[in-house]
């Protein structure tokens, strides 16, 4: 199966009357009941009692409906794990904790989520590990109305990058990945004295207005801006607020209809969400890249403009290690590596060395950046902590760089990584590595996610 995860498919069929068929289109989960009734609306009291759901209150609470929606996410998670990996609990519980991931990217959008009063929120970060985050990107996205007129101020920060995507249509409530629109460097922009900036996005710029424009795509339904760090903790985030300039009126009391609306979005969102790649690695297994890597081209997938990414599969025992080997290009803006689990997961960035980019790790006197990723510490600075997983994905990425090299890779046992590394690797004791481990824990925490 491709990488995409547009699905057309009936997913599951409940036994006995068959009363309920869950249909996956395009990420999009749709229930179907005989005679054409949708879910939610009144069914009879035989058919409530037989398949265990009651009618729901006509009251305007609509917590049932949310809760039966979210329902067969489960069986969908189920069937969407590898058969290879469907008979681990660990596994599966893991599994759950990417539909909560889903479920809590779309409560952000369902509580504060409004195109007329647009409000940047968390898209991707540690706590909404979906679409596999890179450990240095902060991701925050808003909702916004075609044609409309906005502001950005804020204050840029000192991060490496911070750049907004122009996106549409929104893969998040279509299923389905579409390039960027184009995208809006912050570096572009006219700092004051307090590196504060401020910036109008919309079709044309507004009469009389001198400051930074950028126009605006006539698809755009949303914005996502990424903030990229490397130096974690040091480096002064960013601080910035979206308003309209062509919506004067204050938000008020939103409407019953509004409210069921952006309630109702959650299952399908959340679908999208969790559902996306947990198969991505066990494709690329299937495709041979099993401790090998190839190109992964993200470009019609909402990736940035200028980016190049390289990935593939791995499995080590606990006795054994990969190693790396890259020439680093002689420019470029930024560049990392990071794991994954076997479903895609970024692994936990904030509590295991299980990524690397720029900044934290060390080029060889050679120049090139040698990783060794193994379950047990190697003693070297350049160690990718496989934190627990024996099995996952490697993912590196340059941005802006005048090579996009693809490294090499090769399995060797843990006791002989010191033979194929050069004599000046820098080492590091249990004690030193315990230091970095707490100072990046402390690091990782400083960065804003809201």
């Amino acid at each position: 199966m491709s990488s995409d995860f547009i699905v057309r498919r009936s997913l599951f069929k409940l036994t006995g009357r068959s009363l309920f068929k869950l249909t996956a289109w395009a990420g999009i989960l749709v229930i179907n009941l005989p005679g054409d009734r949708l879910f939610g609306e009144k069914i009879s009291k035989n058919d409530a009692e037989e398949t265990g759901i009651l009618e729901m209150a006509d009251d305007g609470l609509q917590w049932e409906k949310l809760i039966d929606g979210l329902r067969p996410l489960g069986d969908a998670m189920r069937k969407r794990v590898p058969e290879r990996l469907q008979s681990d609990p660990q596994i599966m519980a893991e599994s759950m904790r990417l539909l909560l991931s889903g479920v809590t990217r779309a409560t952000n959008d369902a509580l504060v989520g409004d195109r007329r009063h647009p409000m940047f929120v968390p898209e991707l970060n540690i706590s909404q590990n979906i679409f596999q985050p890179n450990a240095d990107t902060i991701y925050r996205a808003c909702l916004i109305e075609k044609g409309g007129t906005y502001i950005i101020r804020g204050d840029r920060g000192t991060v490496r990058m911070v750049i907004l995507a122009q996106m549409g249509p929104d893969t998040l409530r279509t299923g389905k990945h579409h390039p960027l629109l184009g995208q809006i460097d912050f570096d572009t922009l006219t700092l004051d004295e307090n590196d504060h900036f401020e910036v109008v996005i919309s079709p044309e710029r507004p009469e009389g207005y001198d400051g930074d424009w950028r126009q605006l795509d006539p698809l755009c339904e949303k914005f996502m801006v990424r903030v990229v760090s490397c130096d974690w903790g040091v480096e002064r985030e960013p601080r910035f607020g979206i308003a309209r300039l062509d919506v004067e009126e204050a938000k008020g009391r939103p409407s019953k209809e509004a409210l069921n609306h952006a309630f109702g979005e959650i299952p399908g969102i959340t679908g999208v969400c969790a559902l996306a790649f947990p198969t991505h690695v066990e494709e690329l297994r299937a495709e041979g890249h099993l401790n090998t890597l190839k190109i992964f081209d993200v470009s019609q997938m909402s990736g940035l403009s200028g980016q190049f990414y390289y990935e593939g599969a791995y499995e080590l025992d606990d006795d054994e290690a990969l190693i790396t080997e890259v020439k680093v290009p002689k420019s470029y803006r930024y560049w990392s590596i990071i794991l994954t689990n076997d479903i895609y997961e970024t692994t936990d960035w904030y509590n295991n060395q299980a990524s690397l980019n720029d900044k934290q790790g060390i080029v060889d006197t050679d120049g090139v950046f040698r990783t060794v990723i193994s379950a047990r510490d190697p003693g070297v600075h350049n160690w990718l902590d496989t934190s627990g997983y024996a099995s996952g994905a490697i993912q590196g990425r340059w941005f802006e760089a005048s090579e996009k090299p693809m490294p090499t890779i090769k399995k060797v046992k843990l006791a002989d990584v010191s033979q194929h590394l050069p004599s000046d690797t820098k080492r590091v004791s249990p004690q030193e590595r315990a230091i970095a481990l707490r100072n990046r824990r402390l690091a990782a925490q400083m960065r804003i996610i809201w």
